[in-house]
C-alpha cells in the first residue's frame, strides 16, 4: 500500500460518490483506469484492513426526517447489552453507543432516533422504553440544528 494510485483512490472514495448509473466506472475514468481495477483495489483495502467499510450515508433531513432525538438512558450495567440490542433493532435508530456515567450525569447508553415528526420520534422512544423496561430513566434531547456532519476526507 502507498502507491500514488492507491492514494488517489482513497482520496476519491473518501468524498461523495457521483449519483450516476455507474458511479465506480465514472470514478475509474477520472483515475484513468478500468472499473474492474478500481473495484479490485477497494476490495484489497478491505481485505488488508486498511478500510473497514464503504457505505452510503443519506442526508436524512433532505428525505423528510426532520426530528432527531438523542436519547440518553440510565441503564443498569447488567442490562446494557440487552438494552443496546433492543434499541439498535429499531429502523429509526441510526446509532447506539455506551459511555461511562460521570459526576452528576447518570446516563450511560445513547441512541439517535430519526423521525418525520416529533410525535413519531417520541413514539419510538416509548416503544424502546417498553421493550427495555418502563422503569429505566431517560431524557430526550431534540436537535435544534445541524452545524457540521462530514466524513473524513483524505488527500492524495
Amino acid at each position: 500500500m502507498g502507491s500514488t494510485l492507491d492514494k488517489k483512490i482513497i482520496s476519491l472514495i473518501s468524498r461523495d460518490i457521483p449519483l450516476t448509473k455507474e458511479p465506480f466506472k465514472d470514478l475509474a475514468d477520472r483515475l484513468g483506469i478500468k472499473e474492474q481495477m478500481l473495484l479490485e483495489r477497494i476490495r484489497s483495502f478491505k481485505k488488508n484492513g486498511l478500510m473497514r467499510k464503504l457505505c452510503a450515508i443519506l442526508n436524512h433531513r433532505k428525505i423528510g426526517f426532520q426530528y432527531n432525538a438523542m436519547v440518553v438512558w440510565n441503564v443498569p450495567e447488567k442490562l446494557i447489552d440487552k438494552a443496546g440490542s433492543a434499541m439498535s433493532s429499531f429502523d429509526e435508530v441510526s446509532h447506539c453507543y455506551q459511555r461511562e456515567k460521570r459526576n452528576g450525569w447518570n446516563y450511560n447508553l445513547y441512541s439517535m432516533i430519526h423521525g418525520r415528526t416529533k410525535r413519531e420520534s417520541l413514539a419510538v422512544v416509548k416503544k424502546i422504553s417498553g421493550r427495555i423496561g418502563p422503569d429505566i430513566d431517560y431524557r430526550v434531547l431534540f436537535s435544534s440544528g445541524e452545524e457540521k456532519k462530514i466524513g473524513a476526507k483524505y488527500f492524495a
